[in-house]
């Protein structure tokens, strides 16, 4: 029988980009993840999809498992014979429970790791701009839980030496306790005027910091309405918050972007800029119902003067085809080859194929224009049927516009478009995305096709289209735009060109226009 082993991983405090690299790679290869309510939900868009989910979250003290029962569950997923991941959120070890996690698995017999995480105690005051130590300020910090009752005779927290010890003091889960805990530090010799932050939802960008000094921060957390989960930092190196804050000084920073298609790179200048991703791909590519077309069209190849791409996707697809049926780019010899936009024509490039055409303009007018230019004779009228006897084939998607092969054909030329794959409505549940819309943590909503935006209202639900009023609205082009503006929604951003990076670039210049 096959041994189980549970890796015990700490996810950082929020923004994705604190993720270890060892517990990437370990979240690719679970096959069972009991995972927390506080670290960033877009963590588990990296875990391999077969997986067993298990939320063993809690919010505002509603606990969807007790600690018994994530123990149980995780000796239960392990003794299946499953690799099984404990994600939670900062690190397992600093208030995280992992202790006794650990513990219950080693009384089982249970293979483990401890993979550490980036602990709030540390991230959030960074990211505010505030050092735990420093040479001129701090040599010591101390890192104590805020949500033990102080007021019970077996407190553990010995507030004399606490208070008298430590440069700086980081209490975690304090919030609820907050006029308690400055009023025992002050108590037991800490001076009311030692400055002190607050900072909720660390690393994250609605990430808020309010500073004050000991005597009045929890008054100034109370009227500023300051929530969990939040971490409290007491001591000198406050005052280093004015010069040092740098994430609050990005210029994306404060905005939430969400994405419904799969990442790629071309997003990453908004994460650069301060901004964070929320990854909600409301499509997903799969290959055509029948191959019968493109077969068809793969076995009579060299009959063909064109072949066009016009996305990665219609490429990928179709040489993988080509190749499943026993032929290879050396079939392709004779035939041009032309791409649409600079990303696809990268990706043929890289197959080692050569490039013939990219067209200026990357839709169906563009298109025709080009090649109509390429087929005329130098210095002479472009006649009539200007595409006569030029055969063209277009692999493509299930759903697409049926204008530049009818204009081809109304230009005297012949062209084949079988379907090379189709773009499917994925099985996602969009609680937690939901959950971000109503409380206005979502600030931009991006769509680069008709389909990502209709199957976001179908998986979204009753309300979808209320969810995003007053949200800033980026479609990829005219169509996308079309299908937004026919429920009633304002587009705000299109891009002149058709793709992702330009998008990102008008997202860019509208966010940050003073």
């Amino acid at each position: 029988m096959k041994k189980g082993k549970v890796y015990l991983i700490g996810a950082g405090p929020g923004d994705i980009g604190l993720l270890t690299i060892k517990g990437f790679k370990c979240l690719q290869k679970a096959e069972a993840v009991v995972y927390d309510f506080h670290l960033n939900a877009q963590i588990l868009n990296y875990i391999n999809h077969e997986a067993e989910f298990i939320y063993a979250g809690k919010r505002g003290g509603h606990h969807a498992m007790t600690q018994d029962e994530i123990n149980q569950a995780l000796v239960n997923k392990a003794k299946e014979g499953k690799i099984v991941c404990r994600l939670k959120g900062g690190d397992p070890f600093v208030f995280g429970r992992g202790g006794e996690e650990a513990e219950e698995l080693v009384k089982e017999g249970i293979e483990f790791e401890i993979i550490p995480g980036v602990s709030s105690s540390i991230a959030a005051p960074a990211y505010a701009g505030i050092p735990l130590t420093h040479r001129k300020y701090s040599s010591s910090f101390a890192v104590i839980t805020g949500n033990e009752d102080i007021t019970k005779p077996e407190s553990t927290i010995e507030w004399a030496k606490l208070a008298c010890g430590f440069d700086t003091l980081v209490f975690l889960m304090g919030v609820k306790n907050l006029s308690a805990i400055t009023s025992k530090l002050i108590e037991h010799g800490k001076s009311p005027d030692t400055p002190a932050a607050v900072v909720r939802w660390g690393t994250r960008p609605d990430m808020k910091t309010v500073v004050s000094n000991l005597k009045n921060i929890a008054d100034i957390v109370k009227e500023k309405n300051v929530r969990p989960p939040a971490v409290m930092i007491v001591g000198n190196v406050v005052t280093l918050r004015d010069t040092l804050k740098w994430y609050e000084n990005k210029p994306l920073f404060g905005h939430r972007i969400l994405v419904t298609r799969e990442y790629t790179e071309d997003y990453a200048p908004l994460e650069d800029l301060g901004a964070e991703i929320f990854e909600f791909p409301t499509i997903k590519i799969a290959p055509p119902e029948s191959y019968q077309e493109l077969d068809d069209a793969i076995t009579r190849i060299e009959s063909y003067n064109w072949l066009i791409f016009t996305s990665a996707n219609g490429f990928k697809y179709f040489m993988q085809r080509l190749l499943d049926k026993g032929k290879d780019i050396r079939d392709l010899k004779g035939i041009k080859i032309c791409a649409i936009g600079t990303k696809t024509a990268e990706k043929i490039k890289n197959y080692g194929i050569k490039v013939d055409l990219v067209p200026e303009e990357f839709n169906a007018e563009g298109l025709i224009e080009a090649f109509c230019k390429v087929h005329a004779y130098p210095d002479t009228p472009i006649p009539r049927y200007p595409l006569q006897g030029i055969k063209f084939l277009l692999p493509r998607a299930e759903v697409a516009r049926e204008l530049f092969p009818q204009k081809v054909r109304e230009l005297g030329g012949e062209i084949d478009t079988p379907v090379a794959y189709r773009a499917i409505k994925p099985e996602k549940h969009g609680k937690r995305l939901k959950r971000f819309l109503k409380e206005g943590r979502i600030t931009i909503a991006t769509f680069t096709s008709a389909a990502t935006f209709h199957n976001f209202v179908d998986i979204m639900g009753d309300g979808a289209i209320d969810f995003l009023k007053g949200i800033t609205i980026a479609a990829i082009g005219p169509v996308t735009a079309k299908a937004v503006e026919k429920e009633g929604l304002k587009v705000s951003i299109m891009p002149e060109e058709a793709t992702i990076k330009a998008m990102v670039d008008e997202i860019i210049k509208k966010a940050t226009q003073h």
